[in-house]
């Protein structure tokens, strides 16, 4: 087992699987956690191709089950340096307010936000002990700017970054830092498996030629997504660099977008962004 341990969570697809891949091959020796442990075939056979998957532990955890987190925690005392926690598990609840019952948003924040504390809350005490350690939380531009058939989403994220704030300033003095990244719109099945299955167009929502407006948009765009080895490498890079920052955004129009938003008065960004999505 290699000297330095890092967690990832969501390693099943996108981001996460991205992230074990890139850390593997750096000097960590993963735990790769995903809810579903049927999935880990696509992620194994990457681990095979680049000669990597002796550095790889996989555990199963959804990060909403008490069981799962139990589990997870009590599997934890077979490692003895675990510097790095990837929270990247989530999804994202497509819809528009009216349409989305609340029971799905408190599953948006279960996994998005509570699933974050769960986990951090089982690592925290041993990167304590060691006086060392990061927390990587994957956020988004959505927890930066809302967009509308994003708020559960959006707000989700919002969570996380205030979240994020306040760790880092209560683990800062134990030699904890806690990272934000930040992603645009990457090629990831996010938005395919979620945003795509949303509750306006089953019902028969006043709200359907909006939300058709809008994914017509995201369709549009889809030659324009990141790959998503870009944030991988920036997590490796967090993972590793020394005095990190808070936040660190990536992707096309990312940090404009965040910019002129701060800058403009609200009611410009508001023509601007009803403008682009309802044309």
């Amino acid at each position: 087992m290699k000297a330095k341990q890092a967690i990832v969570t969501g390693a099943s697809s996108g981001f996460g699987l991205m992230t074990v891949l890139e850390l593997a091959q750096s000097d960590y020796h993963v735990i790769a956690t995903m809810r579903n442990i049927e999935k880990v075939k696509l992620l194994e056979n990457e681990l095979i191709k680049l000669n990597s998957i002796q550095n790889v532990d996989i555990i199963k955890l959804d990060v909403t089950s008490s069981e799962d987190l139990n589990n997870f925690k009590h599997k934890l005392n077979g490692y003895n340096n675990i510097q790095v926690l990837v929270n990247n598990a989530g999804f994202a609840q497509g819809g528009f307010t009216e349409d989305v019952t609340v029971e799905k948003y408190r599953k948006q924040f279960d996994t998005n936000v509570l699933g974050v504390i769960a986990v951090s809350q089982a690592v925290i005490p041993i990167m304590r002990r060691q006086k060392s350690g990061r927390i990587i939380n994957m956020s988004s531009i959505s927890g930066l700017i809302g967009f509308p058939s994003l708020s559960a989403y959006a707000a989700s994220k919002h969570a996380l970054e205030g979240f994020s704030e306040s760790l880092r300033l209560e683990l800062k003095p134990f030699g904890i830092d806690v990272i934000l990244i930040e992603p645009g719109s990457y090629d990831t099945n996010i938005w395919s498996s979620s945003i795509s299955e949303v509750e306006s167009l089953k019902n028969n929502s006043i709200y359907n030629e909006f939300m058709k407006k809008i994914q017509t948009r995201l369709k549009n765009e889809e030659k324009n997504l990141g790959n998503p080895k870009d944030v991988a490498k920036l997590i490796a890079f967090a993972a590793k660099t020394p005095n990190p920052k808070l936040r660190y955004a990536v992707g096309k129009g990312v940090k404009l977008n965040h910019l002129v938003k701060r800058i403009l008065p609200w009611h410009i960004w508001e023509k601007i962004v009803l403008k682009l999505l309802y044309k």
